[in-house]
């Protein structure tokens, strides 16, 4: 990357770990508890972000913090206050900086959310799942379609700037229930939809579920179907799809989760947290991505903190391919796709790490587009189709070496 071009955004990642229930298709790091010492860790959380960045190659306002989990919305105000605080004192503030904070919508947590937005934060993701109180019950929500939608009409009083997640393609769900519950949470005219996929990962109870033989989702033509009628419905409705999942109004993206994707830089901190960042960016040849995870015990980690002032269990340093590899599988995702000649400036020439006949072939498939230049015919940027996105797995296997 040449010296004057600009470093990437710098996002920090605070994992609450703690809920008062584990949901059975959950593969986070959460840990059922009442009896958290809170302030506890806060203060370590506060002394692993300094440890963290005093890792960074360069000091960088923060353009974004966003608190997960676990069951962040349980965290005490006067501790989400401390941590960001501390975030402002130790790296400062970009202009418009974006705070999210994860809620579920149970009463107790939408009212303590005016107190969340007072110590700092901006933006709130409700972790609705669905307005079916049969879908909720089988998802393990603690929470009704009617506390739901309550808890929803208090937070937007406090925060323009909301996000509804939902779940869809549960086993049985018609194209018809969940065009209604869709329809549902259009009508609130929220800035941002996170719409996923139920997918059953390892180690969840619903994977073990599967393996005794219960079907708990959808086969993939019926939940294509549904993608497809998503597309559809909220594009209609002014939030287009800006990553395979993710729907907003213009100017409405999730800046923290495009901080992922872009392959940016961010500090994570907490249980079982990850941070990436690139160090020696200015130096193609030298060029190292950085990851680091802490431990995910909570108690292991506020101990190994409190004892040597982080958590960190692996540290690892991807080289220049690696790093490459990372930019295309994350910005595949979005639908603005990725520019090749821009990963070449920072990772080297792209016959190490793309395949172009790989690449030719999905485009021929259908799969890809790709923008190409007049003189030589060298792809310049690459976006995954429509029909791509249903298969996107496959074609990074494909294109990348």
């Amino acid at each position: 990357m040449p010296a004057s071009a600009p470093k990437p955004d710098l996002g920090l990642y605070v994992h609450w770990p703690f809920c008062r229930k584990k949901c059975p298709y959950c593969d986070f790091n959460s840990h059922v508890s009442t009896t958290d010492d809170s302030d506890a860790f806060g203060t370590a959380l506060c002394l692993e972000m300094s440890h963290m960045a005093n890792m960074l190659p360069d000091c960088r306002a923060l353009k974004s913090i966003f608190f997960g989990g676990g069951t962040p919305s349980l965290m005490p105000p006067s501790v989400i206050g401390k941590i960001i605080t501390h975030a402002e004192n130790t790296f400062g503030f970009a202009p418009m900086i974006e705070i999210t904070a994860e809620a579920n919508p149970t009463s107790v947590e939408a009212n303590i959310m005016t107190e969340f937005y007072h110590a700092g934060v901006n933006r709130v993701s409700m972790g609705v799942q669905s307005l079916d109180d049969d879908i909720l019950k089988f998802l393990g929500r603690e929470h009704s379609v009617a506390e739901a939608l309550s808890a929803l009409e208090t937070v937007r009083h406090s925060f323009e700037n909301l996000s509804i997640d939902l779940i869809y393609a549960t086993a049985g769900q018609t194209i018809k229930a969940w065009q209604n519950t869709l329809s549902q949470a259009l009508v609130f005219d929220v800035p941002h939809l996170s719409l996923y996929q139920l997918t059953i990962e390892p180690g969840t109870v619903f994977y073990t579920r599967q393996r005794h033989g219960e079907t708990l989702n959808l086969d993939d033509d019926r939940a294509a179907n549904l993608y497809d009628l998503t597309q559809h419905m909220t594009a209609a409705a002014g939030l287009p799809a800006y990553e395979i999942s993710n729907h907003a109004k213009p100017g409405a993206k999730c800046q923290h989760n495009m901080n992922y994707w872009r392959a940016a830089d961010w500090v994570g901190i907490g249980p079982g947290a990850h941070g990436r960042f690139t160090i020696n960016a200015d130096n193609s040849a030298n060029l190292q991505r950085v990851g680091t995870a802490t431990r995910r015990s909570p108690a292991g980690w506020l101990q190994a903190v409190k004892t040597q002032g982080h958590g960190i269990d692996s540290h690892t340093h991807d080289a220049a391919d690696a790093f490459a590899a990372e930019m295309i599988m994350m910005g595949l995702r979005l639908t603005d796709g990725v520019h090749i000649q821009q990963i070449e400036n920072i990772c080297g020439p792209r016959d190490g790490w793309l395949d172009h006949g790989a690449v030719k072939q999905a485009i021929e498939d259908g799969w890809l587009d790709g923008d190409q230049t007049a003189d030589n015919g060298m792809v310049t940027a690459l976006r995954a189709t429509e029909a791509g996105r249903l298969r996107l797995n496959h074609i990074i296997a494909m294109i990348l070496r």
